[in-house]
């Protein structure tokens, strides 16, 4: 199954061939593996934080499925961006019932004019969540309407935003938007993160018992309150407190992704780590000095501009440096 190939031509045939024989193979596959064939070459290219740059995947044309569009709902991410999602007529793609399926954004379902009661084709190509790529308007009914994108969030009633040359809607209502609140949770918990222990289920708990707000409050807990909860014993309890105060250890650039800082991913985090050392020298940081740190854009620059600017973050860095969290680089002894 592995080829050197001394031309594009040659990767092109290799393709074709696989994607003409890839239904006699014992295995399922979606795509071929195209990679730099020299250890040097590979060692000059490097990695970003998720992958290699000497190596990448050409993804085979995706099965669809049609199936009728019931409803839709409107998911609100941890950073406020909306996201819709089709209802669908139960239909088996690839092996799996498929019921829901991404439509992206406003902008999304406009461009294929989507509308309710349509049958629409389906895939699911890299993506977890399936996504809604056409529609078959032969099928649609004569009374049919356009789509009224929402205007106001969903969880929270606050009227939706939408950043020039973005395609999301945001909800402004960082700060008491559930879905938001419980999102920057779960993220600050994540193993890249902080690594805390801690399922979905559970910070919900704690979040619906009034225990956490922010990321903060995780430092606050006691092993009296949460032996009072359900689900709750001793040693869980105990075991919770011990993988809270073994955060205070995660190294500074992990703190920094953590925070769900808008478009400041692990790589981004890291470079700022590096480039600044600490949470207050990055926070002073002009844009000028942000942007002129290697792979840091102006929107990135604004972003976190944007965010050591609101007032409640700023009590959310004061309360986890009492708490201990580490907020600088680790100073190395050469």
């Amino acid at each position: 199954y592995i080829k050197k190939c001394d031309s594009l031509q040659e990767i092109f045939d290799f393709i074709d061939y696989w994607n003409a024989e890839r239904d006699h193979l014992p295995f399922d596959i979606d795509g071929v593996v195209i990679k730099v064939n020299s250890y040097r070459q590979q060692r000059l290219m490097g990695f970003t934080a998720k992958s290699p740059r000497w190596a990448t995947s050409y993804k085979f044309k995706t099965e669809q499925a049609l199936t009728r569009l019931i409803s839709i709902d409107y998911q609100v991410g941890r950073t406020g961006a909306i996201t819709p999602v089709a209802n669908l007529q139960p239909v088996l793609l690839k092996g799996t019932t498929v019921k829901r399926a991404s439509l992206h954004n406003a902008d999304q379902i406009a461009l294929l004019d989507i509308r309710l009661n349509d049958m629409v084709y389906i895939e699911k190509g890299g993506e977890i969540i399936p996504k809604v790529v056409g529609v078959a308007r032969e099928y649609r009914p004569a009374d049919s309407k356009p789509i009224e994108y929402i205007t106001h969030c969903p969880e929270c009633g606050s009227e939706l935003i939408r950043n020039e040359g973005e395609a999301k809607h945001y909800c402004p209502n960082e700060n008491g938007c559930p879905p938001q609140i419980k999102g920057k949770l779960e993220h600050f918990v994540g193993r890249k993160a902080m690594d805390i222990g801690l399922a979905e289920a559970t910070i919900e708990q704690l979040y619906n018992h009034g225990l956490l707000k922010n990321p903060a409050d995780f430092y606050s807990l006691t092993k009296e309150q949460l032996v009072n909860l359900e689900r709750f014993a001793d040693k869980s309890a105990e075991n919770l407190i011990k993988s809270i105060e073994g955060s205070k250890n995660v190294p500074f650039e992990r703190v920094l992704y953590a925070l769900g800082i808008r478009y400041v991913g692990e790589t981004v985090a890291k470079k700022l780590a590096q480039t600044f050392q600490s949470i207050d020298k990055l926070a002073d940081a002009t844009v000028e000095e942000l942007t002129s740190t290697e792979e840091i854009g102006e929107k990135i620059a604004e972003s976190i501009k944007q965010f050591f600017n609101n007032k409640n973050n700023k009590l959310l860095i004061e309360r986890l440096k009492s708490a201990g969290v580490r907020m600088q680089q680790e100073k190395t002894v050469s």
